[in-house]
Order: structure tokens, then C-alpha cells, then sequence
């Protein structure tokens, strides 16, 4: 009789830690929904999708509204580089000037030249003149690239005090247009972001 006490306690002591595993196990996201673009998620404190458009949005209307944008009687030719991430964090800084470089686009003040694609638009005016595969009354000419007037250069900088419980992330962004001919700044602004967190006692 003994024995089958201890069989059946044993099997309601298996059964209880299986259950308290599974409680404790990880979770799975299972369920989503869309959420709203426009309102700031501080969920850590990392930088984040929100500092990215209020430096961007500053940026872009800064720039816009500058006084050697207006004077110019036609969109200058702009060549986003040298924009460096000089942060104790990783940022996706392509992301940021991706974003400035749509906004800035779409304002029908700025065109945009890009360094990057230069070795394949090289190889493809090639193989369109010398492969011989190409109709030459339809092939791309050499010669014909727009030079770019200006550099959009910047940085993003961080600085973070923690004292006791509280926190502090300051983020500073500086963009500059650079005159390519003369090498003068014609353009320069920035964007600081402070924000405050709080240490929390986290129990099981």
C-alpha cells in the first residue's frame, strides 16, 4: 500500500514540474497587430526608429528651407557620404540618409547621384558600346553623367550618464552640405535628443 502512495505521488510530483516547466518556459509573439508609425515606442534604451525620423524631419526641413537651396534656380546634384556613427551603439545610418534622401526628393528641390552604383553603371555603358550586342542607336554614351554639386556629410554622437537609478541617453546629429567645388560649407544644422529612464526592480 505503501508503495502505491509513493507511485502515485510520484507521478502528481512529474505531472506538477512538467506544468511548472511549461509555465516557464519561453513565449512566442503569436498574435500582432499593426502599430501606429507616428507614436514613439521607448521599449529600451537604445536608439530607435523615433530618433531617426525627428533627426531626419529636422533635417530635411532645415535643408529645404535654407537660403542656398532657395537661391538656386535649379535642383542641385547632391552626393549623400561620409556619414559616420559615432555612437557606443550600432544605427543604421544608410536607413537614416535612405530616409532624408526620399523626403528630400520628394520636395522637388534636390536630385541625387549615387556613389555606389558608379562600377555597375561603368560595366553597363561597356558592355552596351564595346560588346557589340547592343543597337547602337539605343546604347548609353559615356560622357553623359551629371557631376554632383554638393556632399551631404554628417554624424551622429551619444553621451550617456547613469547615476543611481536614473539614466540619461543624449544623441546630438549634425548634417553638412559641402560645396564640391570650393569645398565650403554652405549648409549645417543639428539635431539633439535627450531622453530620461528609470531603473526598475524586476521580480519573477
Amino acid at each position: 500500500m505503501t508503495s502505491k502512495i509513493l507511485r502515485v505521488c510520484g507521478l502528481l510530483c512529474a505531472i506538477f514540474a512538467v506544468g511548472a516547466l511549461s509555465g516557464c518556459g519561453g513565449r512566442q509573439f503569436s498574435q500582432g497587430s499593426y502599430d501606429d508609425m507616428a507614436e514613439d515606442r521607448l521599449l529600451d534604451d537604445k536608439f530607435n526608429e523615433s530618433d531617426m525620423r525627428m533627426i531626419a524631419d529636422t533635417m530635411v526641413k532645415s535643408l529645404t528651407d535654407s537660403a542656398v537651396i532657395r537661391e538656386l534656380k535649379k535642383a542641385p546634384v547632391v552626393l549623400v557620404t561620409l556619414v559616420k556613427n559615432r555612437t557606443q551603439e550600432h544605427i543604421d545610418m544608410k536607413s537614416m540618409t535612405d530616409k532624408m534622401r526620399v523626403a528630400l526628393l520628394k520636395s522637388g528641390r534636390f536630385r541625387f547621384t549615387d556613389k555606389e552604383v558608379r562600377e555597375e553603371i561603368a560595366g553597363e555603358l561597356d558592355y552596351q558600346n564595346q560588346s557589340g550586342y547592343v543597337d547602337a542607336a539605343t546604347a548609353r554614351q559615356k560622357g553623359r553623367q551629371i557631376g554632383a554639386q554638393f556632399f551631404l556629410t554628417g554624424e551622429v554622437t551619444d553621451r550617456v550618464q547613469e547615476v543611481g537609478s536614473k539614466k540619461f541617453v543624449y544623441y546630438k546629429a549634425t548634417f553638412n552640405l559641402v560645396n564640391i567645388q570650393n569645398a565650403m560649407f554652405e549648409w549645417s544644422d543639428e539635431k539633439e535628443i535627450r531622453k530620461y529612464y528609470q531603473k526598475r526592480n524586476v521580480g519573477l
